[in-house]
């Protein structure tokens, strides 16, 4: 028998788990009751008062991740192994049955039909078969997505109304469901081929197998754009893009201080920043494109900024240039991707040829003048174990008995690395990681700052 690697047997794994649970419940009652609400029932439609990330207290968040945590960990403990295995094999159907829902547009079909729609009736308004609509809706109902509310009768819930076409995350589930998810179909193929399986090129990615044409080609024709664009928006929701405001000190900035936006496409992160922050000045660099784009998205969103000269739009070719300089921080928000074939730190941009690179990180630093710093906002991957060596003042490890990384609470930065693996022979990075490419590009770590799902790590010049 193997020897255990922890102190906890299973009794008194479960004992804790269900402890760790218990505790978090109370706390996340607590602050919804703070608010005056409760919270909100998986068969409400209606908006909860935390549903944005940036609404969520770090209190509140550390309870849902605790909860998310201890329940697949408990649920892991007690269940049969080959049962959760068997499960974890079919995990592929429940994307399927997503994208099927999200291209029939069925959520918008339920709106405003508490009562349900019979699958008859949604298959006629959809154009898809009866039973087999009625079979991929019970499987997502039965995994809390959408509702059974009597037989063969379904309704929107908290969860399905996700899908609805305007809702930009019914983008990103189109997106991940569909050329994603049959990418990543082809990494087995991938990796056991001997001239692609130690590449590190976005040619020989997973993604170029399985469709002929490179991730970047691939959102770069019409469609793909719109797509693209869309999932984006979708992205940003789910991940936090309004957390900026929430997690460094602002307060103790001083006026007119000066951010670049380096890549920060419509400058929607930043924008927010400066509605709640108005004594910050802001410097918008992208391509051309991009940056038009963004002038017509501040003038829309923010017009006060642009007529008192808070905002400056200023054109870049990551390829060529660097950023405007001297400016007091600069900001860069999922854009860098570690390339292992040239050793560049390179933007992530959806019109970006193939092969290109550019060390974003060293230009940065040749624009910086001294006390200037600079703001990655990205994941940060931990290790499921808890590493002795770790900087654990910079890192948040979970309770015991829980995995050191908090598990299938953030799961989705894991998600996200392999992700970039399918679609770009990329990664995400770890702290030291960050550190590393920091020091080798003039560098000092600083911090890193707790933003919610992601990271806020902040750098000096060395």
């Amino acid at each position: 028998m193997a020897t255990p690697t922890t102190s906890f047997n299973g009794t008194d794994e479960i004992t804790a788990l269900a402890g760790l649970i218990n505790s978090a419940v109370q706390d996340i009652i607590r602050e919804y009751t703070m608010t005056g609400h409760s919270v909100p029932s998986l068969h409400s439609t209606e908006e909860g008062p935390f549903d944005a990330p940036h609404l969520v207290s770090a209190a509140l968040s550390k309870a849902i991740q605790t909860v998310e945590a201890a329940c697949a960990q408990l649920t892991f403990t007690v269940a049969n192994p080959g049962h959760t295995i068997t499960n974890k094999a079919y995990a592929y159907e429940e994307p399927a049955c997503m994208l099927v829902v999200t291209n029939a547009k069925i959520a918008d079909l339920l709106i405003e039909k508490p009562e349900g729609l019979s699958v008859k009736d949604l298959a006629a308004a959809s154009g898809l078969d009866s039973g087999k609509l009625c079979r991929i809706l019970r499987l997502l109902a039965t995994k809390h997505c959408f509702e059974e509310v009597r037989p063969d009768v379904f309704a929107n819930n908290r969860l399905s109304m996700q899908l609805v076409s305007t809702n930009p995350v019914s983008s990103l589930v189109g997106t991940m469901t569909d050329e994603s998810l049959k990418a990543a179909a082809y990494l087995n193929d991938t990796l056991m081929d001997s001239k692609t399986g130690t590449s590190t090129s976005a040619d020989d990615s997973p993604f170029q197998r399985a469709h002929g044409v490179s991730f970047f080609a691939f959102y770069t024709t019409p469609i793909g754009k719109k797509r693209f664009a869309q999932a984006m928006v979708g992205w940003g929701e789910v991940t936090g893009r309004s957390m900026l405001p929430k997690v460094y000190d602002w307060d103790n900035v001083p006026t007119d201080t000066i951010i670049c936006d380096v890549g920060g496409g419509n400058g929607h992160a930043t924008l927010r920043l400066t509605k709640e922050f108005p004594k910050l000045k802001v410097v918008l660099q992208d391509l051309p494109a991009v940056i038009k784009q963004g002038k017509e998205y501040w003038l829309a969103e923010y017009p006060e900024a642009v007529e008192k000269q808070r905002i400056q739009f200023a054109e870049l070719d990551f390829f060529v240039g660097q950023p405007v300089e001297n400016c007091d921080l600069y900001y860069v928000r999922f854009l860098i991707v570690w390339n292992d074939a040239d050793k560049s730190i390179g933007v992530l941009a959806a019109t970006c040829p193939v092969g290109q690179h550019l060390s974003i990180l060293r230009n940065v630093r040749k624009s910086m003048s001294h006390g200037s710093r600079l703001l990655i906002h990205e994941f940060v991957i931990q290790h499921a174990v808890r590493d002795p060596n770790a900087n654990t003042s910079a890192t948040d490890e979970a309770p015991e008995p829980l995995l050191a990384n908090y598990g299938v609470a953030r799961i989705r930065k894991y998600n996200q690395d392999l992700n970039m693996m399918v679609l770009l022979n990329s990664q995400e990075r770890t702290l030291q990681d960050f550190i590393t490419l920091g020091e080798k590009s003039g560098f000092r770590f600083e911090k890193l700052w707790d933003s919610g799902e992601a990271g806020l790590i902040e750098f000096s010049t060395a």
